[in-house]
């Protein structure tokens, strides 16, 4: 693929982009992807970003100084490219782009539709396997509750399969009427289908018209003398009432909409969804993201195609602050998936203004009080840090190192840092090793820590090295040979046998502090040290990743410019391999000296 190296270069490539719908991939110049958006007229939406006058209005300075290429992909029309934009997203997990994968947390509510007698049940993991999710949930009381009310009103299965294939005596939910025993043939499949009917209506939040199915069946019930039947149809709708009467009416329209309130502080997002139901508030859930910079127009976008690809409910009308990208595609795509139109409001009066004035002040009270709690819960655990490892001070900035390499190649060392106990990635370093292409942790990790605190204009509170005590040794003698004092430094490792949590190394102190196993302190160091372990390693694969030409690049007196002279001459690294030195030093550039490097490093 073209390497595109300047803006100039990129508004050329531009010009050629095709005034068609479809999706634009946005990378950086290590190939990696970056944002991926949908358009209607890719050549004007992709050129938007690089336009002078567009930077404020996008605020998209951030993601158009990393863009080195974009890439696109033609789609026959914009619904399309709404499906194509999900599967691109799930595939590369663009930074920039937001990801629905707080669901993977969350509580939902599985009815397994696709068995001859469906099973409920609560789950955390949503797979792809014909059966029907509902959520998820916020609380896993609050999905629990429900499905307590849900079998007590149509009581589906709960056991599993194997189980139910056992056994030929009802178990004790039968009993207490929680179960309609399938397993011991008690229900027909026609009266255990109407069942799972009912929970999905009661689910989808649809109660008016599952109260009037209901209604239908029990006057059925009656006319035939199936007294008992109709009896039990009766508390069934007794019950959903008493449940209608706990919800609020938010409207005397009986209309279904989701109502998008969202809410922004510094780099973080919360989206608060209330759902309404047949005109009743039947229950919300929040999203909450954190460093998101582009617009929330740009974010809703791409947040619809998400949240309502998977098997969810598809309202009548769904309400935002300000018109979304493609409000039009979006709108037709929902359409064609629910059968019915779905129209996406911009409320300016009247109840959908209220409805969405109050999903906004709950999302505004909701970030405001997660941001809080953050800042409240990292201050115990600051001090709780500072008293078991006995710091001079309160670790307020933490520095992180580790080092990554095989067998001395490609090595590079990795800082990451935490301020207030929020990753702040913007400090984040990388340091390719200079000075030693042999294996020596000891002396790479001098190299780094030499060369970031030499001249460092700011210093942390708390160093935390990768290793044991021979790293937590090197860390002091750095900080000793630069004179820097009253920096409290700890070294970590991980237990062998995964028994116990972290084992801290601490200076001047022979046996290492072992923390609890999921204590606070623990959770909150092995974050930092996956975090900066991830880190070096991203960078090491990506080094490893340029191929051919980083390893002669690895060959001292050999730069990119000497690599690319041997490739283009020779064709392969397995032809430099099997050249001779002389021919070797034909190509421009090279000396008897790395000539004789070449065919060393090589092993030829």
């Amino acid at each position: 693929m073209e390497y595109i190296s300047s803006m100039t270069a990129i508004n050329e490539k531009i010009k050629d982009f095709p005034a068609k719908p479809g999706i634009y991939i946005m990378k950086n110049k290590g190939g990696e992807v970056l944002y991926i958006g949908k358009a209607k007229n890719i050549k004007a939406r992709v050129g938007s970003y690089f336009r002078k006058a567009a930077d404020a209005r996008y605020s998209v300075k951030f993601l158009v100084s990393k863009v080195a290429d974009i890439d696109y992909i033609v789609t026959a029309n914009e619904k399309e490219a709404i499906i194509l934009e999900d599967t691109l997203l799930k595939k590369y997990k663009p930074r920039y782009n937001i990801r629905l994968k707080d669901d993977k947390t969350y509580a939902s509510i599985k009815l397994t539709v696709q068995d001859k007698f469906p099973r409920i049940i609560v789950t955390r993991q949503i797979k792809k396997d014909s059966s029907r999710y509902f959520g998820p949930y916020a609380s896993a009381g609050n999905v629990r509750e429900t499905l307590r009310l849900l079998r007590k009103i149509f009581p589906l299965r709960t056991c599993s399969d194997i189980v139910m294939s056992s056994r030929k005596r009802p178990c004790i939910d039968y009993q207490i009427k929680r179960c309609l025993g399938p397993c011991a043939g008690l229900v027909t499949e026609d009266d255990y289908r109407n069942a799972v009917n009912g929970v999905i209506m009661f689910l989808e939040g649809r109660n008016t018209e599952l109260i009037q199915s209901l209604k239908q069946r029990m006057e059925e019930a009656s006319s035939s003398l199936d007294f008992e039947k109709a009896a039990l149809i009766r508390d069934q709708i007794n019950a959903i009432e008493a449940t209608l009467e706990k919800q609020i009416i938010v409207s005397h329209k009986h209309i279904d909409q989701d109502i998008f309130g969202a809410a922004r502080k510094d780099k973080d997002l919360l989206v608060n969804i209330f759902n309404v139901r047949d005109g009743r508030m039947c229950g919300s859930i929040e999203y909450f993201f954190k460093g998101q910079e582009l617009p929330t127009n740009e974010i809703f976008s791409s947040f619809f195609a998400q949240y309502y690809s998977q098997d969810r409910f598809i309202p009548d009308e769904i309400i935002i602050s300000a018109p979304c990208i493609n409000n039009k595609s979006i709108e037709d795509w929902l359409t064609e998936k629910k059968s019915k139109g779905v129209n996406i409001i911009v409320p300016k009066k009247g109840h959908r203004l209220k409805l969405l004035n109050m999903a906004e002040d709950n999302a505004r009270e909701s970030i405001s009080k997660s941001q809080k709690t953050e800042i409240i819960n990292y201050e115990v655990t600051a001090r709780e840090l500072q008293e078991k490892l006995r710091s001079r001070n309160v670790p307020e900035k933490i520095e992180a190192f580790d080092i990554s390499n095989i067998s001395g190649k490609l090595a590079n060392g990795a800082m990451v840092v935490f301020k207030h106990g929020k990753p702040c990635k913007e400090d984040y370093r990388l340091f390719r090793i200079k000075t030693l292409n042999e294996p020596n942790d000891y002396g790479m990790m001098h190299e780094v820590l030499s060369r970031r605190y030499k001249k460092a204009a700011s210093l942390p509170d708390l160093i935390i090295i990768d290793g044991g005590k021979g790293q937590l040794n090197i860390c002091l003698k750095v900080l000793d040979e630069l004179s820097i004092k009253d920096i409290d430094v700890i070294a970590i490792a991980k237990d062998k046998i995964g028994a116990v949590g972290e084992k801290i190394y601490l200076p001047n102190v022979k046996d290492p502090v072992v923390l609890k196993r999921g204590s606070d302190i623990d959770l909150f160091l092995r974050k930092i040290r996956d975090e900066v372990h991830r880190f070096a390693i991203k960078y090491h694969k990506k080094l490893r990743k340029k191929g051919i030409g980083s390893m002669l690049e690895e060959i001292e007196g050999i730069g990119k410019k000497k690599a690319k002279n041997l490739l283009v001459h020779f064709g392969s690294i397995d032809k430099i391999k099997a050249a001779s030195i002389e021919e070797i030093l034909k190509v421009k550039g090279m000396t008897m000296q790395i000539a004789e490097e070449i065919k060393e490093a090589l092993g030829s």
